[in-house]
């Protein structure tokens, strides 16, 4: 097995693992490395654009996780091209087409970013400039593998002259067109090569040097070497869409059809999934994996076993096709439960809307796995997840169900994942995400922010204030951002942005989004009119975050209307995830 995939930063135990093996890569491979370069890369990846660039690091790995190769390339978006920074493959995996893979990787990514070009240096393949045989045939056969995919060096200009008088085999600066046929200007090489001399060698570099440099650049489009070793057919143009290890691994519960209310008025319904899936499938930009099986202890760690084990029972002593709703509540003598587990519903309900039934713990059950599986999958280098489940979760709280949910399925792979670092839950369903807020009300490991209808007059009503902070060490890690019955997107918009304020001020390992699309105009259960522009907008800027992100689906239930909500919504997720 071997595959390629992006690592964004070192959070996650895989990434962590990966970034160690490319440094030693770095260093088994190139001795002479500034030791900076390799201390540095963790910094570059976690802190984008800060050195000028954005910093794309790509890695080949076998079976177990072991990093054969790596590539660092690096993005302006600006300029708008590519610098390949280094590519390298471990000492025994040489000559074994893995740069070739790398490279290709890193054209594809170029080519999504609708780059002007790869650029990157090359050792010079003629004695004059670079004397020493072995040497001379290492630079020549990269420059032939480089030709293969069209990559020439750039001609009629000083960039091969030496900072220092009197070194010797000072690089070509070589262009790859990407496959498009089309000429480099001389305005835009201009500019490219001052954001290369000055945000990549800006140390090494004195101002006349690069001034000289850019200077000697005449020709308009500029000239490209002449095929010297390579004749006939290149590869085709990269394809431009969003390569395999970028796009978002969608995790669905096949099984939550058996949860199936056929009753009136009953909008959680099968479809809905459905709808979201046909949507999706069209876009390219999702890639679905298989759900896995989680042990119980994980939903024991955040609900009380009382409740779970309540839920268990009532559900599969229940005749098939017969539905339970809570009605009798203990308002007085809450410590006598009553012994007939149907009337004891209310015991552990909040609503007289959330039907229990035979097949709710099993869809529920099933629910909690796919979540934990998008979790898994962040901590295996995933950066986006998306779960798409029902019954839904955020509102059943430690020991209690109801709004349509029994387990609260992004709490429980929120606690999973903060054994590995800070976690955050943004809730951005249009009700409050009062399981969260009641599961992680004294912890300060995992914070939560939810942006909802007011409780005066959305459900769940009793909680969601803006005064709700938390308490004991979760105090302030608790933000509540209610908002009035008819808003539109502009401020849903400056809401989001303050609960990204907070967000940013926590800094986060891991971002899990509890989404409904009933802030949608026209929700049944909704009153609020974003429309599918406002969804993209509202994705992206979650995106910017920059963090391994798992969406956990919540509500939303106008079937004409959530496919392509949830389109615009992961389409934004995506582009702001990648710094577009």
């Amino acid at each position: 097995m071997f595959r390629i995939r992006r690592v964004h930063d070192d959070v996650s135990p895989a990434n962590k693992r990966a970034v160690e093996a490319v440094q030693a890569i770095l260093l088994e491979q190139f001795p002479d490395i500034r030791k900076e370069e390799i201390s540095g890369l963790p910094g570059k990846l976690r802190e984008q654009l800060r050195f000028g660039f954005q910093a794309m690091l790509f890695v080949g790995e076998g079976p177990g996780g072991h990093v054969k190769g790596f590539a660092l390339a690096l993005y302006d978006p600006i300029a708008s091209f590519c610098y390949l920074d280094w590519i390298a493959a471990a000492g025994r995996s040489t000559g074994r087409g893995i740069g070739g893979a790398l490279y290709e990787r890193v054209r594809e990514e170029a080519a999504a970013l609708k780059c002007v070009g790869l650029f990157f240096e090359c050792l010079p393949d003629v004695p004059q400039l670079c004397p020493g045989e072995k040497r001379l045939r290492q630079n020549v056969s990269r420059l032939k593998f480089y030709e293969r995919y069209g990559a020439r060096p750039i001609i009629g200009t000083l960039y091969e002259t030496p900072v220092q008088p009197g070194e010797d085999c000072s690089p070509y600066l070589v262009f790859d067109d990407l496959g498009k046929g089309k000429d480099l200007p001389l305005k835009k090489a201009k500019k490219i090569v001052r954001a290369i001399l000055e945000k990549k060698y800006g140390k090494l570099c004195p101002p006349e040097y690069r001034e000289k440099v850019i200077g000697s650049l005449k020709d308009d489009p500029v000239r490209l070497r002449d095929f010297k070793y390579i004749s006939g057919t290149l590869p085709a143009k990269p394809p431009g869409n969003v390569p395999p290890d970028e796009r978002i691994h969608l995790v669905v519960n096949a099984g939550h059809a058996i949860h199936h209310v056929r009753e009136r008025g009953y909008v959680e319904s099968p479809v809905r999934i459905g709808v979201i899936a046909t949507h999706l499938d069209k876009t390219g930009i999702f890639q679905p994996v298989h759900r896995r099986h989680f042990g119980d202890s994980h939903i024991l760690a955040v609900h009380e076993s009382g409740f779970v084990g309540y839920l268990k029972r009532v559900c599969l002593s229940l005749p098939e096709g017969e539905s339970v709703y809570p009605y009798v509540f203990p308002v007085r003598n809450a410590a006598h439960p009553p012994r007939y587990l149907p009337l004891r519903a209310g015991y552990y309900c909040i609503d007289t809307f959330t039907p229990l039934s035979r097949n709710a713990f099993l869809a529920a059950r099933e629910a909690v796995d796919a979540a934990l599986t998008g979790a898994k999958l962040l901590l295996e280098g995933t950066r986006l997840t998306y779960a798409l489940v029902r019954p839904p979760g955020h509102h059943a709280e430690k020991r209690v169900f109801g709004g349509f949910c029994y387990f609260n399925n992004a709490a429980i792979a929120a606690h999973y994942l903060s054994r590995h670092g800070k976690v955050c839950i943004l809730d951005i369903d249009h009700h409050h995400g009062n399981g969260q807020q009641d599961i992680f009300w004294e912890r300060d490991d995992v914070l939560t922010v939810s942006i909802h209808g007011h409780p005066g007059f959305a459900y769940p009503y009793f909680s969601g204030f803006e005064n709700e902070r938390g308490s004991g060490n979760g105090f302030g890690f608790n933000m509540n951002i209610p908002l009035p019955e008819n808003i539109e997107g502009k401020l849903y918009e400056d809401a989001l942005d303050k609960a990204i304020r907070k967000i940013s001020w926590f800094r986060p390992d891991f971002l899990i989004v509890s989404l409904g699309y009933d802030t949608s105009a026209g929700d049944p259960t909704g009153s609020w009119s974003l429309k599918s522009a406002d969804f993209e907008s509202n994705g992206r800027a979650i995106g910017s975050v920059g963090v391994p992100t798992l969406v956990v689906q919540e509500g939303g239930y106008n079937t004409k209307t959530i496919g392509q909500c949830a389109v615009r919504f992961f389409r934004g997720l995506s582009a702001g995830s990648l710094g577009l």
